[in-house]
């Protein structure tokens, strides 16, 4: 195998955010803002190569007036790396991914999926 190929490292995974919201549409829609806002500074930055923001949905309601609401979000995000092979490209990928939603402060990322690895 080839010395130094790129390969796409994906991973998909949920993430929780708890914020403030008027009802639970506002909510959903409030932290899939958030988080798009920022993969999309990490695509900018070249870190990330590709991500999604596939649902939201409200993971606890406020028990009181004016308590936040905590919305689960389900995502996938890729990342390139250079590899000697598919195995360490997958070892790399993973743990880019994980420092860079960690970087970034997402917090209560759950991953859903091993990652999967192919050649960019």
């Amino acid at each position: 195998m080839q010395r130094g190929m790129e390969f796409a490292v994906s991973r998909e995974g949920t993430t929780l955010i708890t914020l403030h919201g008027g009802s639970d549409t506002t909510a959903r829609d409030d932290a899939t803002e958030q988080l798009a806002a920022t993969l999309e500074r990490l695509e900018d930055d070249g870190t990330v190569t590709a991500w999604t923001i596939d649902d939201a949905d409200v993971y606890e309601h406020p028990t009181a007036p004016f308590d936040p609401y905590t919305i689960t979000l389900e995502f996938s995000i890729t990342v390139v790396v250079d590899a000697d092979d598919e195995e360490t490209a997958t070892s790399i990928g993973a743990d880019a991914i994980d420092d860079v939603l960690e970087s970034a402060d997402v917090k209560s990322v759950t991953y859903t999926s091993a990652p999967a690895t192919s050649t960019a």
